[in-house]
């Protein structure tokens, strides 16, 4: 008889292994030690110990001579970009949002949901960097609590009410910048506003000085896929959300509008 493709002869426990130790490494665990690994995975420190070595010797793994202690190595890191590049979503995001970035001046994004995270999957900066035009330390793979962000606002959204809810039940509503919002049931009111307008505002929720807004975009099916947002770093010239507001946002729609349309979504007529 043939045996199934989902049969367990058929199915590599070493390359299991080996993926759940990478999986390991996360955001806020991005460098661990072979007890803090063998822990995460269920496996003795031994057996541990042979798989991080050869991850190691492939690159996917790197150690720090002074610590002993590991992180993702270059191997593990092409990987993930060459996912991200390999994405629909970012051949489509590219041009308009670099064209975004030029019209207002300011640095534009685009992200992906990961649970409770946000994940940047494009990063565009204006050519014509203008006295508001500053970046906090992000790149295409950083990733950032979604509930004090616009475009994590934006996701959270759209995600059905018992997804929502198991999100919020783990995530700590810790106060990030000056504005954070830190209640659930006034998070809860804000993503419903965001679900009816279609815009999410972060201002000074991340970190001070920062605004940024953002618009859904949309597949085929209709489904919100990803968020494209636009940042703004404030001077010491102050300018209310409702100005800011007045300047992006129709252009942000603009580009959301486009990108979903580009990725086969046809609004209802």
């Amino acid at each position: 008889m043939t045996k199934k493709a989902d049969t367990p002869a058929s199915h590599s426990v070493s390359l299991e292994r080996g993926l759940r130790i990478l999986d390991a490494f996360t955001g806020d665990r991005s460098v661990l030690g072979i007890a803090d690994v063998a822990r995460a995975v269920g496996l003795n420190k031994s057996t541990t110990h042979r798989y991080v070595a050869t991850l190691t010797a492939l690159g996917y793994l790197q150690q720090d001579q002074e610590t002993k202690k590991y992180f993702l190595g270059p191997r593990a890191v092409d990987l993930g970009f060459a996912a991200i590049d390999s994405m629909e979503l970012t051949r489509v995001t590219g041009p308009l949002l670099q064209a975004l970035a030029d019209e207002t001046g300011f640095t534009t994004s685009a992200g992906v949901s990961d649970g409770a995270d946000v994940v940047y999957v494009d990063r565009r900066r204006s050519s014509r960097r203008s006295s508001l035009s500053m970046d906090l330390n992000l790149h295409v793979g950083s990733r950032l609590p979604a509930y004090c962000t616009s475009m994590g606002k934006v996701l959270l959204a759209h995600r059905d009410p018992a997804a929502l809810r198991q999100i919020l039940d783990r995530t700590d509503l810790a106060r990030r910048g000056p504005k954070t919002i830190t209640n659930r049931e006034q998070l809860l009111a804000v993503l419903a506003k965001v679900r009816q307008s279609g815009l999410a505002v972060n201002d000074e929720e991340l970190a001070p000085g920062l605004r940024s807004f953002s618009a859904p975009v949309r597949d085929r099916s209709g489904e919100v896929v990803a968020a494209i947002n636009i940042a703004v770093y404030l001077t010491p010239a102050p300018t209310t959300v409702e100005a800011l507001a007045g300047r992006v946002e129709a252009p942000l729609r603009s580009t959301a509008a486009e990108i979903s349309r580009r990725l086969g979504f046809r609004p209802p007529s």
